[in-house]
């Protein structure tokens, strides 16, 4: 099912990609069973190159949204041969990009989510409040839905909903209303100005870039990030072969909730009142490889300071629920 994208000439002749925490993300597959590690946000490939040099008996099924990404992938993962597969899917499709695949197991999944350096680096991709660029930001450039739409063509207070939810901006009113005004906005640069012509004075001088969570929002929008998650989630740990593990790499809090309440479901939690029998059905169906989430370190961070903000959480694909542990030990973590 190996998908080859044409090359396409729209400014984007490199991918270049430093894959985050990419000695702990070799290091959570290094126990897995053989077979097919999935990643799912395939990007530049960086850590399926180092999974697959790290690991002879796993092939990998590398899945992107971005054309380019795939196209720069292609490259960097062909002395692989027959071991790289690539897809242009979304990852919320996995359940269909396996089943094309004739894969009814695998032995992993990684994903790595939110925006790629190289998406932010190039300016005609929209994604960049730093650099003048067309307001689209869609990972997909065949989607319908772009930047501009979000920008020039919601409501005033459906925009404002999504500046506040998905990017957690306390002055999302306030920024929806000086947008709504200014329209229409046309580049990337205008509106990361009217963005902070809105953010009272002293909070510019605070956390980066005024900017910066207004373009985090509407890139989320567009792309529809957060709720393709859960059901991706949910694929990747039914799919996945008792041993295997699914890891994935979030860099805000919107991510980290969704992952976090996802391997929370699939411990078996039950959330029924604790002094009555279980009604929900909980089962467990993974382990929790640690339970406070990996950070990058100090050294990566001074080298590439778009890791700053990851946390990487791991589970391991378990055979059947465990048996209810003896009087005295600890319970499985997530276990009620």
């Amino acid at each position: 099912m190996t998908e080859r994208s044409p090359r396409r000439d729209h400014g984007m002749t490199e991918f270049a990609h430093q894959p985050v925490m990419r000695d702990e993300v070799v290091a959570a597959f290094a126990e897995v069973p053989a077979g097919t590690v999935v990643d799912a946000t395939l990007g530049g490939g960086g850590h399926s190159e180092a999974l697959l040099d790290a690991r002879p008996d796993v092939a990998v099924l590398g899945i992107d949204r971005d054309r380019d990404a795939l196209e720069a992938a292609s490259r960097r993962l062909d002395r692989f041969g027959a071991r790289v597969t690539v897809s242009h899917r979304r990852f919320d499709e996995l359940a269909e990009v396996l089943e094309e695949a004739e894969l009814e197991t695998v032995s992993g999944a990684l994903f790595d989510l939110g925006v790629s350096s190289p998406q932010l680096d190039h300016a005609d991709r929209g994604f960049s409040y730093q650099q003048e660029g067309p307001l689209d930001m869609r990972m997909d450039t065949t989607a319908p839905c772009s930047a501009d739409d979000v920008v020039n063509g919601y409501d005033e207070a459906h925009l404002a909903t999504v500046l506040r939810r998905y990017g957690d901006e306390r002055f999302a009113r306030r920024i929806a209303a000086a947008i709504v005004g200014a329209r229409p906005i046309e580049t990337t640069t205008e509106l990361a100005a009217v963005v902070t012509s809105a953010i009272p004075a002293p909070a510019r001088r605070r956390g980066g870039h005024p900017a910066k969570r207004s373009f985090q929002a509407i890139r989320i929008e567009v792309n529809a990030e957060l709720s393709a998650l859960p059901g991706a989630l949910d694929a990747a740990i039914d799919a996945t072969t008792p041993g295997g593990r699914v890891a994935v790499l979030s860099y805000h809090s919107g991510e980290d909730r969704i992952v976090k309440d996802r391997f929370r479901q699939a411990t078996g939690a039950c959330d029924c009142p604790p002094d009555l029998p279980c009604v929900c059905g909980a089962v467990q169906t993974v382990r929790i490889v640690r339970g406070i989430p990996r950070r990058p370190s100090d050294a990566e961070v001074i080298t590439n300071r778009r890791a700053a903000s990851a946390r990487l959480r791991v589970v391991e694909r378990l055979a059947t629920a465990p048996a209810e542990p003896a009087p005295g030990e600890p319970a499985q973590e997530g276990a009620r």
